[in-house]
């Protein structure tokens, strides 16, 4: 029989991947350094490769076949997570941790009006939240960093596993004496002609936003002004350097108070993203997630068409 690593030493070989650094590394393993020194030494005589490159006696560069390495043993030290989760949920659900990802154009205007429901009905629960773009996100979920994320579709999730809980649309932002503010709801081939200022690459909503107004090519100087944040487009628009296009649940937190901002809808309102949790397939936490989406479903946004529920 095949003498194999210890989840211990995996867990060490990650950590010094992470830090790049081995008193830090030693530190998130609440060990010694000397601990960590031997485990990662004998991890290293145990497969007869050298995983890191010692530049000093504490930094430390990790080598092409140990970056291989560490993507594997993230993945190992996940599914032992999984295992060990699978049975406290059997047990107990919704209970101890939850690290929870969320994207920016999601999080503030779904989660304040939920997550005081999830914190009553599951007390027990500690959930922990990430606020990334959804790339950096599915990277974090495939490496065990996060159980589960709350994402917009259609995206690629390659093998991840689903649960779409409701669609919502788009609404047009325009500055306030815009021609825009005599009309009911805004053509979509009106946008066509207009300097629609829109979010930086890597957030999916700018893509989102584009297909659900069917633009047959991007709007007029859009390139020339990228935020980061919809408030941020917001704060532009109010300053007449363009209209933009929102999601219907960030109306009320950037628009609704907004001086110097008028709000339509678009002619023809066509679902512009699906929100969705999004999970490893090997996780065990399947009804964990299913009763955090059916609690999100509940305090889903105003104009949200709901998913049914499983």
């Amino acid at each position: 029989m095949k003498t194999l690593p210890t989840l211990r030493q995996l867990r060490y070989l990650v950590a010094v991947a992470d830090n790049l650094h081995f008193g830090r590394a030693a530190e998130s393993c609440a060990v010694t350094q000397s601990t960590l020194s031997a485990g990662i030494q004998e991890l290293e005589a145990l497969l007869r490769v050298q995983l890191l490159e010692r530049r000093t006696k504490r930094q430390v560069v990790v080598t092409p076949l140990g970056e291989e390495i560490v993507a594997r043993a993230r993945r190992l030290l996940a599914d032992a997570e999984a295992l060990v989760d699978s049975a406290a949920a059997a047990a107990d659900p919704l209970s101890g941790p939850l690290r929870l990802g969320v994207i920016p154009t999601i999080g503030p205007y779904v989660l304040p009006q939920a997550l005081p429901a999830v914190r009553e009905a599951y007390p027990d629960l500690k959930l922990f939240l990430r606020e990334d773009q959804t790339a950096r996100l599915l990277d974090l979920l495939a490496e065990g960093r996060l159980d589960v994320a709350l994402l917009a579709l259609p995206y690629d999730v390659g093998e991840m596993r689903t649960l779409a809980l409701w669609d919502e649309d788009v609404v047009v932002a325009a500055p306030a004496g815009h021609a825009f503010e005599a009309l009911d709801r805004v053509p979509e081939d009106a946008l066509a002609a207009e300097e629609v200022l829109m979010l930086e690459d890597g957030h999916c909503l700018r893509e989102h936003s584009l297909q659900a107004c069917a633009l047959t090519r991007r709007p007029a100087g859009n390139e020339s002004f990228q935020a980061t944040s919809l408030n941020t487009l917001v704060q532009m628009v109010a300053n007449g350097l363009g209209v933009t296009l929102l999601p219907r649940s960030a109306v009320p937190v950037e628009a609704g108070a907004a001086r110097g901002v008028i709000v339509r809808d678009l002619t023809v309102s066509r679902p512009a993203r699906t929100v969705a949790l999004v999970w490893r397939p090997a996780a065990a936490r399947q009804r964990d997630v299913a009763l955090l989406g059916r609690l999100l479903q509940d305090h889903a946004p105003e104009g949200a068409v709901l998913h049914q529920r499983r």
